[in-house]
């Protein structure tokens, strides 16, 4: 597509993340609903959207499926085609591909895309074992293994061939949650130091609490139009210049290797092909931070430094706000919260704020080109898109 854009966000909109007592998904849903209709007065919702994609990974959490027709039902527009999509942590991820697909083959000029889940009113245990619903069962879930277990395993693959330090890890939380206390939405928006992040309870070594993310309720959304009617509905579009969704092995025993994801790295390919980039064209990202060493890895898969360079890229403060490529400007999954089938659009959500201004106290100054990398399971699934400004 050489650059062109792909599809245009007209509007957008996000929940607060963290602990929604007494509300069902579909009622959280509602709330990012709300915001992206108001942010957007010329859409006429009833008349303008034609279909809704959404994505939702578990129903075991409320014990409700078809998620896609109530997800419409709630969003007050009954009639339209709905769908929800699964990729486990990637499933809005999916959702926006697949929204981006209905717009490009002309079906629906139209269409809004989002994502949710509800996690906080089960028990950890209970999460755990919905999560592990992702890993491959015969061989990874039966045995006993958790997502934390996962990444445990890939993380020492990684300190065992390069050298990445367990402070390195913890350098993500902190940077992380220091941008979460710039994001009202965050769910966890208070600071914290190396020392706290080493210091806490081990989960599976070397990942400790800090250095995963949390449990949380969530929903997003965005509106995506055909980029030559955006102007029909607001004068800041946000343009979708390239999409890549690649999968992989669902088991990790299965992987040539363990330091890197081959979904995200093909994902990225055919993105960065599309938009007519390089990975230091990349102004910001929001990547899949679920444990801080993901966010490393996703350096490292996504061209951002060299294989093996991922811990020093934090440490030099080049990810960080103010940073060369600030990542995770949320507070991502780590601290902004990781409601697993909300988390891609949600990306999307804060790449709409800071491409159009509107990230207030995180603004990253003179943003045009921005990313999203989101990933499902252990890696079996990766999106990557890329965007930018109306003014680039």
């Amino acid at each position: 597509m050489n650059g062109k854009p792909l599809v245009s966000i007209v509007s957008a909109g996000l929940s607060k993340f963290g602990k929604h007592e007494g509300l069902f998904a579909r009622e959280i849903f509602s709330l990012a609903v709300k915001e992206a209709f108001d942010r957007c007065p010329k859409l006429d919702p009833k008349r303008d959207i034609k279909a809704l994609f959404i994505g939702h990974m578990g129903e075991s959490y409320e014990h409700q499926g078809h998620m896609g027709a109530a997800a419409a039902d709630w969003a007050g527009l009954l009639g339209i085609p709905a769908t929800r999509t699964e990729a486990a942590c990637a499933s809005s991820g999916a959702a926006l591909r697949s929204g981006v697909y209905a717009v490009l083959s002309g079906l629906a000029d139209v269409v809004m895309v989002g994502g949710v889940e509800k996690m906080t009113h089960r028990t950890t245990a209970e999460v755990t074992e919905y999560l592990a619903m992702a890993s491959d069962y015969p061989f990874e879930q039966f045995h006993g293994i958790t997502f934390p277990g996962l990444f445990a395993l890939m993380a020492t693959a990684h300190m065992n061939a390069y050298g990445t330090t367990q402070e390195q890890m913890a350098k993500v939380a902190v940077k992380n949650h220091h941008h979460a206390s710039l994001n009202p939405k965050a769910h966890m928006q208070k600071e914290i130091t190396v020392e706290n992040v080493l210091a806490s309870k081990m989960v599976a070594w070397p990942l400790k609490i800090y250095d995963c993310s949390l449990i949380t309720d969530g929903a997003s959304c965005i509106i995506l139009t055909k980029p030559e009617i955006a102007g029909k509905f607001t004068d800041m579009p946000v343009h979708i210049v390239g999409s890549g969704q690649a999968s992989d092995t669902i088991g990790l025993y299965e992987r040539k290797t363990l330091t890197s994801l081959q979904s995200a790295k093909l994902a990225a390919k055919t993105a960065y092909e599309m938009a007519a980039v390089k990975p230091e064209d990349v102004n910001l990202a929001e990547v899949h931070d679920c444990f801080t060493f993901a966010e490393i890895m996703a350096y490292e898969d996504l061209g951002f430094c060299k294989v093996g360079e991922g811990g020093k890229l934090v440490v030099e403060g080049k990810t960080a706000l103010g940073g060369r490529l600030p990542v995770n400007t949320s507070g991502g999954l780590k601290a902004k919260g990781h409601p697993v089938g909300a988390t891609g659009v949600a990306q999307a959500y804060e790449m709409y704020l800071q491409l159009t201004g509107q990230a207030d106290k995180r603004q990253v100054k003179d943003a045009q080109v921005g990313l999203t990398h989101n990933v499902g399971g252990s890696g079996a699934t990766a999106t990557v898109h890329v965007y930018r400004s109306d003014q680039a």
